[in-house]
């Protein structure tokens, strides 16, 4: 993905491509589905697929890093998007992490890596980096593989922080079964 609507790619010589978009939509749209097809073709899934859909500004969200983030979380059913199971797009409240802290699912600490203000990107995440086989009583199966849409609004970076900020997250700051695990079930170990 590359700033104006553009993406770049390399086929399988090796050469390499670029593709412009009419509009933002059309090129986010584009790389979307371009992740739903890396899953659709791995044998197996046994890592987070990241995508950026737009790259943002500043300096990429290491671990420690605060950040503020919207999100629509889906669950990937017959091969592509599924039934939305949470999303706070539409709410007043953005989700308040630190990465690296392992309050949220193994699949978001490792898929919102070097994430900027303001950049957007979909990440399709395993059972085994998200909930599991224990899955979420009446919003996630077992052994369900999820689709985020995740948007940072805001980038705290660790070394700017000076103690308690306001930024560091409790599991008691978002309803289950956003990407932060409920008590029930999940340690902090």
């Amino acid at each position: 993905v590359q700033p104006n609507n553009y993406s770049t790619f390399y086929d399988d010589q090796r050469q390499n491509w670029s593709i412009m978009f009419e509009s933002e939509k059309a090129a986010v749209d584009f790389s979307k589905q371009v992740c739903i097809a890396k899953c659709n073709s791995s044998p197996a899934l046994d890592s987070v697929l990241c995508q950026d859909l737009l790259l943002g500004e500043g300096q990429g969200a290491e671990g420690g890093d605060s950040l503020e983030v919207a999100y629509t979380g889906w669950l990937f059913q017959n091969n592509g998007l599924g039934q939305v199971f949470d999303s706070n797009v539409n709410k007043d409240k953005l989700l308040r992490l630190k990465l690296g802290s392992g309050k949220v699912i193994k699949g978001w600490e490792e898929g919102m890596l070097g994430m900027k203000k303001g950049g957007r990107r979909f990440l399709i995440i395993p059972p085994a980096w998200a909930y599991g086989a224990q899955g979420v009583a009446g919003r996630v199966p077992p052994d369900t593989t999820l689709v985020f849409e995740v948007e940072v609004r805001r980038v705290k970076l660790a070394k700017e922080c000076s103690g308690s900020d306001g930024l560091s997250v409790s599991s008691r700051d978002s309803p289950a079964p956003s990407p932060v695990p409920s008590s029930d079930g999940f340690s902090s170990d």
